[in-house]
């Protein structure tokens, strides 16, 4: 009995309103009077005991608490027109509220493939790659039926997500915006790894104090995502957020601090989490003029791979980038544009990743990035011979930024091998770098290129690198802004050359303790 499973609990059966427990019936009415019958006694427990419910928008009060039971299913209904919200469970302006139980909630989603019918700069580099290819533009879309978020809460304060599964959703399956005081914990997230486009996992957009532990989320889009937007009211920050304990698997990006940054994104600790078969690993983006900072991740493990050439990412397991919107979309380019965002303040420690795509650490020459580090880090570099998206030309590539730390990260070109790969790290028009512990060498079979590369960097100190075997050149500096270069206690013993500094830089500019 539900009494016996939740004691201590008003409990209001959605049976017992009229809710038949067989899919072909509509749910809505009797899941919406328990809801309500609950919220005006004070509170307690809407239960849905084992049976499938098909339902468009409820709405949730506050002090309700939604109980799947095992072998219950709550349907999104294909009936787009019933909706009176964008969502199939939603709540505003409510407090103490909480989904929970080991049932699951489906959002039946399907998709069509067809031509694209829109220009979409942001996977331009891909599409021109696929048609080179012969590769056919066509690409997963949602069908006219498929709608609406799983979750949808709006400014609501002390909010428990746990236990559930909730699967195919038509669109971001948990969108949480403006609330205050979020729980997540030990839930499956899944949508089509193939088709799912638009389909997130779960999405804090402006939100304070969230916790999410212990959970596994496989997306065709992105699977955690941070944002600061006006999706619903005025863009706030989105800060104080720990996660720990996750798998995430994604087409597109497993774990993104998102582009869509318009106030800030601040405060997130990342702890203890695996990502693996993803198109992107950790993805932090500012496009709309907010700032990031103040960004923990550690004891992580990534393993990317490319997806078909519409999704966002080209199996990089490490993407940073700081950019104005115009300068990727022609037509956000007409539009007044916010100035350039801010990202400082990141560290990556404990992280082992491997994939096929370049590893970006990108900031704006008018706001470089600033503060970044890099902590034992393990990177395996491979490549796939059998796509026709082939980008990664350096393992990592470092421009436009201030203070930047790598210690003790090794940098290993693994078989496969390309013929377009070169060097192992790359750093441009930076301000203040560490090198401390690098290991690296070229790329095997480009034996003119140099395992690092400094170019206008202004300010730099190398010491216990190491030349792995078969290196040819290890360090080259060049560039004309290139100057007060420290180079101490490094191991050059496999390189055939040590150091190798370019005309226009001259020898004054650097130095050996």
């Amino acid at each position: 009995m539900a009494g016996e499973l939740l004691p201590g609990m008003t409990v209001f059966n959605v049976r017992d309103f009229g809710a038949s427990g067989k899919k072909e019936d509509n749910a809505r009415a009797a899941i919406q009077q328990a809801i309500d019958t609950c919220g005006a006694a004070g509170g307690g427990v809407v239960y849905f005991p084992p049976g499938d419910y098909t339902s468009t928008t409820v709405h949730l009060r506050s002090h309700v608490r939604i109980h799947i039971e095992a072998g219950a299913t709550v349907y999104s209904s294909k009936d787009r027109d019933s909706y009176s919200k964008y969502a199939l469970f939603f709540a505003e302006d409510v407090n103490n509220i909480t989904l929970e139980g080991r049932g699951t909630v489906h959002g039946q989603a399907e998709y069509e493939w067809r031509l694209m019918d829109m220009q979409d700069w942001y996977i331009y580099p891909n599409q021109l790659l696929a048609e080179k290819a012969g590769v056919p533009l066509t690409r997963s879309f949602p069908t006219k039926d498929t709608y609406g978020n799983l979750v949808l809460f709006i400014h609501c304060q002390d909010v428990q997500i746990t236990g559930l599964s909730f699967i195919d959703s038509p669109t971001w399956t948990m969108h949480i915006f403006g609330c205050d005081r979020v729980v997540i914990d030990g839930v499956y997230v899944s949508t089509s790894l193939k088709s799912g486009v638009w389909a997130d996992g779960i999405d804090p957009d402006g939100c304070k104090d969230v916790r999410i532990s212990n959970c596994t989320i496989e997306t065709g889009d992105d699977a955690l995502v941070f944002y600061s937007g006006h999706s619903y009211g005025p863009a706030r920050p989105c800060e104080n957020i720990t996660v720990t304990n996750c798998r995430l698997t994604s087409a597109s990006s497993a774990l993104k601090f998102c582009d869509g940054n318009e106030k800030a994104i601040r405060n997130v600790t990342i702890d203890n989490c695996v990502i693996s078969g993803s198109n992107r690993g950790i993805a932090l983006m500012v496009f709309d003029g907010g700032l990031l900072e103040n960004v923990i991740i550690t004891n992580v493990t990534i393993e990317c791979k490319p997806f078909d050439w519409f999704w966002w990412g080209d199996g990089d397991p490490i993407h940073i980038n700081c950019i104005q919107r115009g300068e990727i979309d022609p037509n956000t380019a007409k539009l007044p544009q916010p100035p350039v965002g801010i990202i400082r303040n990141v560290l990556l420690r404990n992280v082992i990743a491997r994939g096929t795509g370049p590893n970006r650490i990108h900031g704006h020459v008018d706001s470089p990035l600033q503060n970044i580090t890099l902590d034992m880090v393990r990177l395996e570099m491979t490549h796939d011979p059998n796509t026709y998206a082939r980008k990664c030309v350096n393992a990592i590539t470092v421009d436009n930024a201030q203070n930047i730390r790598m210690k003790d990260v090794e940098i290993v070109w693994d078989t496969p091998y390309s013929d377009q790969w070169r060097s192992a790290l790359v750093v441009e028009n930076v301000r203040g770098l560490t090198l401390d512990g690098v290991s690296a060498r070229q790329a095997p079979g480009s034996p003119g290129a140099s395992a690092i590369v400094l170019n206008g960097v202004d300010g730099a100190l190398v010491a216990h690198c190491r030349a792995q075997e078969d290196t040819g050149n290890f360090l080259q500096v060049e560039g004309a802004g290139t100057r007060d270069i420290v180079f101490r206690a490094n191991d050059t013993r496999e390189a055939h050359v040590p150091v190798q500094v370019s005309g226009e830089v001259g020898h004054s500019a650097m130095r050996e303790w």
